[in-house]
């Protein structure tokens, strides 16, 4: 007998977690049942009776395993379907179904819990509180340790995509040994983007004119496009905004208040120390302007991305 009961309900929308899940499943049901079958339906695409037709036992006996994709955009004829399995799960066969949350198709949701079916969440990814979670529990996983700097620094380099920020834990996980550190996520990741971005908004926002707009130049010199730049800088500077009107607090308390990482509150805290409310609004107002003109608004990005960062470090150091 398997260790996997014949339903299987995973729900939430990160798709990322919810490919894991199945994955995971699957493997396990082949640890007793190496030659189970897998047949894969989209709910999107679904013809009546199919599910009921790939649940059937098997002339030729063996386990099959159905795999059912977007039970939230099922019609009635699949919903029918899935309650019916509920209620009496075909022999022979291990349903895995995935939902991505909300209401749409909720009999068949409820149908499928009242039937005992292991439930599964894959919750979606998306504050850099989570991102930061996500990445240390990746680690752990591993049985290796990542520094917080180290966190930050990859968050910072490839934190957009909860995928590729998944593949760069893998990598780092399987091409270094010990503690992974942030020289080493530097090493690997430190030339791309965004990474670039974050080092020219730490540079500004601390007002040291002279490393930013190396750093930036620097950057548009090796063809690096003046958005993606000047959208880092206006999120530190929304950063420093909201930390610094939130009050006091532990970091701790501070970032699940914000949806933030402790070390991003940390860093804000510490850069909020040169700014006041004013000067913090003049600086986001430019950074503005800046993301306007780079989109096409204005005759000259890389200028306009160069003023942007020179507001924001004249602003930082007039007190």
């Amino acid at each position: 007998m398997t260790a996997v009961p014949p339903l299987v309900l995973i729900i939430g929308p990160e798709q990322l977690l919810a490919d894991r899940a199945v994955r995971s499943t699957i493997d396990l049901v082949r640890e007793t049942e190496p030659d189970a079958e897998v047949v894969r339906i989209e709910a999107a695409a679904y013809e009546p009776g199919e599910l009921m037709l790939h649940t059937s036992p098997s002339l030729f006996g063996g386990l099959k395993i159905v795999v059912l994709r977007g039970l939230d955009e099922a019609g009635d004829a699949l919903l029918d379907e899935v309650v019916a399995l509920a209620k009496a799960p075909a022999e022979g066969s291990v349903l895995i179904v995935a939902h991505k949350g909300g209401n749409r198709g909720k009999r068949a949701l409820d149908a499928l819990k009242k039937g005992g079916a292991r439930l599964i969440d894959a919750p979606a990814i998306k504050s850099d509180r989570d991102k930061s979670a996500f990445v240390t529990n990746e680690f752990r996983s591993a049985r290796r340790k990542v520094s917080p700097e180290a966190v930050r620094a990859l968050l910072e380099a490839v934190g957009k995509d909860l995928g590729e920020l998944a593949a760069a834990c893998s990598q780092l996980i399987a091409d270094t040994t010990g503690l992974v550190d942030e020289e080493q996520v530097q090493e690997y990741y430190g030339g791309k983007v965004e990474a670039t971005g974050f080092r020219v908004a730490d540079m500004a926002v601390a007002g040291n004119a002279g490393e930013a707009l190396r750093l930036l130049r620097h950057a548009l010199a090796s063809g690096v496009d003046p958005v993606p730049i000047v959208a880092v800088l206006a999120g530190q500077l929304r950063q420093v905004a909201r930390v610094a009107t939130a009050g006091g607090g532990s970091s701790a308390a501070l970032a699940k208040q914000l949806g933030m990482a402790p070390w991003q509150v940390d860093r804000a805290r510490q850069a909020s120390r040169g700014w006041d409310g004013e000067r913090l609004g003049r600086a986001i107002q430019a950074v503005a302007a800046a993301d306007f003109e780079v989109k096409g608004g204005g005759r000259d990005p890389v200028y306009a991305a160069e003023r942007a960062v020179l507001t924001i470090c004249q602003e930082r150091q007039a007190r």
